[in-house]
C-alpha cells in the first residue's frame, strides 16, 4: 500500500504596528523616522481615510506597517526602535485598511 503524503505550506497575514506599551516620545521619533523611510502617509493626512482616530498610537501603527510592506518584509524591518511588533489579528477598522503581509 502506497501512502501520498502532501507538504502543505499554511500562510498567514501578519501586520508591523505600534507596541501598546511604547511612550508617546518614543512612538513620535519612530513614525518621524518612518516617514522620512518612504511610508505611505498620505492616509493619514487630515483628508485621508486613515486620519480618524487621530492619536499617534493609530497613526505610528499605519505608518509603520506602510513601511514594512514597501521595504518588502524585509528582517528586522518592523522594529522602529523597540516601538513595533507584529499582528497576527487585522487593525483594520471602517476605512482604516491595513494591507496584510504574508506570514508563514
Amino acid at each position: 500500500m502506497a501512502v501520498l503524503l502532501l507538504h502543505c505550506r499554511l500562510t498567514t497575514a501578519t501586520w508591523c504596528v505600534a507596541r501598546i506599551d511604547a511612550s508617546r516620545e518614543a512612538l513620535q521619533t519612530a513614525l518621524d523616522y518612518a516617514y522620512s523611510s518612504g511610508a505611505d502617509c498620505t492616509p493619514l493626512q487630515p483628508s485621508g481615510l486613515c486620519f480618524l482616530p487621530n492619536t499617534i498610537q493609530a497613526h505610528a501603527s499605519y505608518a509603520f506597517n506602510s513601511c514594512y510592506m514597501r521595504r518588502f518584509m524585509a528582517h528586522g524591518s518592523c522594529d522602529f526602535s523597540g516601538t513595533a511588533t507584529f499582528a497576527k489579528t487585522d487593525p483594520s477598522y471602517g476605512s482604516y485598511l491595513y494591507p496584510p503581509s504574508p506570514g508563514y
